[in-house]
């Protein structure tokens, strides 16, 4: 697996994976406000890719570096790669690239009682990740709870 800066030959595929998770996100592929989000981070380079050694984009993220507090906009990984440290290689390289401590790292994920909390797996992920719950935030556009999880950096 390679962990590259996306380009806009990535679009479709990255809107593939969209496609995958709006079901817990809400609708993202006909959104303009998601396709200015994804132009501004290729745009700004902190939009990353997981291309599978079969040439298959199985991941995606979006990062916002604004310094002493930086952001995951965005990760998603194909239904077929999760599970296959696709997510973790995205982060650890979006920490390597664009993060200079001291500050934290924090995402908008499900709250505890959002469907998807479990079947994603995504609180459990972040909290190995060394992320930690903290306050609640703003539904998500399908109307789905929303946590902010955090992660100091030093």
């Amino acid at each position: 697996m390679i962990i590259r800066p996306a380009q806009e030959p990535d679009v479709p595929g990255l809107l593939g994976l969209a496609a995958q998770v709006e079901h817990w996100f809400g609708a993202m592929v006909a959104e303009p406000g998601f396709h200015r989000a994804l132009d501004g981070h290729l745009r700004r380079s902190t939009a990353l890719v997981a291309v599978s050694a079969e040439s298959a984009l199985v991941g995606g993220l979006l990062f916002g570096a604004e310094p002493p507090t930086y952001h995951v906009h965005w990760l998603v990984v194909s239904a077929e790669a999760r599970g296959t440290g696709v997510g973790r290689a995205l982060v650890a390289d979006a920490l390597r690239r664009f993060v200079r401590g001291p500050g934290s790292i924090e995402v908008v994920t499900f709250g505890a009682d959002h469907p998807g909390a479990v079947a994603s797996g995504a609180r459990v992920f972040y909290e190995r990740l060394g992320f930690a719950p903290a306050e609640a935030t703003d539904p998500g556009p399908e109307g789905g709870a929303r946590q902010i999880y955090r992660r100091a950096v030093i």
